[in-house]
């Protein structure tokens, strides 16, 4: 495999929003992760190659099928490596996504939005929707208080346990 043919994966993979990637040939165990805050290594039998995350960070490992003691690990630059800072969380209690999904502020794309920022929510009241396999799953309010914070835009994929909402 060669440096364009890996860099036209990653591309296809970004266009299409996958996550996740792994491929078998009898040269390679491919194996591509998205959005994980890991450098980028690349493992070869053949010339190392070292790829540029596309877009955020990403991982990507490949091995020849047969194992070599040869096999070279490329580390990323050091200013790559070099985390950023994280951001001042917002006092409150977070409302943390229960399955991966998509996010919807609404039930239809023409429909209010269930809630915005500033409003006074209820136990039990109904926030998003999160689609999963085509499912329509409501996540509803676990404690009564004021919506400080819309952490995910609407038609975004979230992740199991990310924090969708925050409430005051």
């Amino acid at each position: 495999m060669n440096p364009k043919d890996l860099k036209d994966i990653l591309l296809a993979l970004e266009m299409a929003d996958v996550r996740e990637f792994s491929l078998k040939t009898a040269e390679y165990d491919l194996n591509i992760k998205r959005g994980a805050e890991a450098p980028v290594y690349v493992q070869s039998s053949m010339q190392p190659v070292q790829m540029q995350p596309v877009q955020g960070s990403a991982q990507v490992q490949a091995a020849p099928a047969q194992a070599s003691a040869q096999a070279a690990q490329v580390q990323p630059p050091a200013a790559e490596a070099a985390a950023p800072a994280a951001p001042t969380p917002t006092p409150g209690t977070p409302v943390k996504a229960p399955i991966v999904g998509t996010f919807y502020t609404s039930s239809s794309p023409d429909a209010p939005a269930y809630v915005k920022v500033g409003d006074s929510v209820a136990a039990g009241q109904i926030l998003c929707i999160i689609e999963a396999m085509k499912l329509m799953n409501e996540i509803e309010a676990e404690t009564a208080g004021t919506l400080r914070e819309i952490l995910v835009k609407n038609g975004e994929p979230v992740e199991y346990g990310q924090t969708l909402f925050i409430i005051e």
